[in-house]
């Protein structure tokens, strides 16, 4: 007789349905427990900036001069297409739903979440570090990542001048520490999540999504279908079985829709694209960090419908203009602040006054964003992967018998491959 074993994937999810149960049940318990989720998402953060540098110096360390920019190319214009086709898709969901019209919001439309003043010049400035070890500390991904990219630039030329590859060596050996460390982490996965969905319900209930029960269907709707034509597409393209490799990307879904968060997400993420689906480790490691930062077609998606739900609830009617200027809003405004639960109100209060809507529309909201942040995560997590995999395929670093279930990724690896 075979003995069943439930494997990590099953046990995130049944704890995701208890934690929702127990904070139906159990209000008032399951909010003060939150404190167990709390250090969950401490024991994944404080190894995921350190992670996302040393990845990304591994990666790009380990590229020939001239095949940089041929990688970055590819993903840039993958993140692009999939980021804008997720804004278009915001702005014809929410003309056909409309979710915004017929809400019945009691509450007094104030938020404290504020709108930057900063110039496109600054912006971009701003993406540059002063000091790599404040951005590391203040966990800002991008000016890491700028500083990553230098440093793999800089380990690349010294391989050409020396026969020796001692630099990138012992940055691949901290990373091995960082991802073992993380996968001692995530044994206790199934406790924090059923802490946090616990926390969720319990805290907000089910009284603060009723309202916006509308918006939420139809982000959700929308999103599903959104990840169904990227993955078939990225299917057809990389010529795999579509259920086979849902299937494979279930398990980063799962920790991406309870967490919330990219950031959290990014080493199950990694490890999956290595080892389930078979993903070359130079191209993971260069392009799920920067997808992290750079392809946030979720909160693309999440913005646009936003935008006109807010606009119908005020009874504002934006021209076709205007909705173009809020798909191209959407598109910029995700760069680095979708990492962390709660950035899509930031983002949110950012766009809102360029489509000439007020930004307290930002409050309508507020109070489902930990819901909102399910469906944004878990598509912007699974489109960076789809990105990797074409990417991966096209430059011959796509593994089938990885992908086949042949050969682990260690024997493939152990092999010298």
């Amino acid at each position: 007789m075979k003995k069943f074993k439930i494997n990590s994937t099953l046990a995130i999810f049944i704890a995701m349905i208890i934690g929702m149960i127990a904070g139906c049940i159990f209000p008032t318990f399951m909010v003060k427990t939150k404190f167990i989720g709390d250090i969950f998402l401490r024991l994944i953060q404080m190894t995921v900036v350190v992670l996302v540098m040393g990845s990304v110096i591994e990666a790009v360390g380990s590229l020939k001069r001239g095949e940089i920019g041929k990688l970055g190319g590819k993903a840039f214009i993958g993140f692009t297409i999939t980021t804008l086709t997720a804004s278009v898709f915001g702005i014809a969901a929410a003309n056909i739903v409309k979710p915004g019209s017929g809400i019945h919001y009691v509450g007094k439309l104030t938020s404290n979440v504020s709108t930057t003043n900063q110039s496109i010049t600054e912006i971009i400035t701003n993406f540059f570090p002063s000091n790599i070890v404040t951005s590391l500390s203040e966990g800002n991904t991008i000016q890491v990542i700028v500083f990553a990219l230098l440093a793999g630039i800089a380990i690349s030329l010294l391989q050409e001048k020396q026969s020796t590859n001692k630099y990138l060596n012992a940055v691949k050996s901290i990373n091995e520490v960082l991802l073992t460390i993380i996968k001692i982490v995530m044994k206790t996965a199934p406790l924090g999540i059923f802490s946090l969905l616990g926390w969720a319900i319990g805290n907000y209930g089910f009284s603060v999504i009723l309202p916006l029960l509308k918006f939420l269907a139809a982000f959700g709707v929308t999103a599903t279908i959104l990840l169904f034509i990227f993955l078939m597409i990225t299917s057809a393209v990389v010529k795999v079985n579509p259920a086979k490799l849902a299937k494979k990307l279930l398990r980063m879904g799962v920790v991406a829709f309870t967490t919330t968060s990219s950031a959290i997400t990014l080493p199950t993420k990694m490890e999956d694209s290595e080892n389930k689906i078979g993903i070359s480790r130079r191209v993971s490691r260069l392009i799920n960090p920067l997808g992290m930062s750079l392809n946030s077609d979720g909160l693309a998606l999440y913005l646009a419908l936003s935008c006109l739900t807010i606009a119908q609830f005020f009874h504002v009617n934006l021209s076709l203009q205007q909705q173009f200027v809020v798909v191209i809003m959407s598109t910029l405004a995700t760069l680095g602040t979708v990492v962390v639960p709660g950035g899509g109100l930031v983002a949110l209060a950012i766009v809102l006054p360029t489509a000439g809507l007020p930004i307290e529309g930002v409050a309508l909201l507020a109070g489902i964003d930990w819901f909102s942040g399910m469906f944004r995560t878990t598509l912007n997590v699974i489109d960076d992967v789809l990105v990797a995999l074409i990417v991966a395929n096209s430059e011959g670093e796509f593994y089938r018998d990885i992908f086949d279930e042949k050969i682990t990724a260690d024997e493939f690896y152990t092999k010298g491959n």
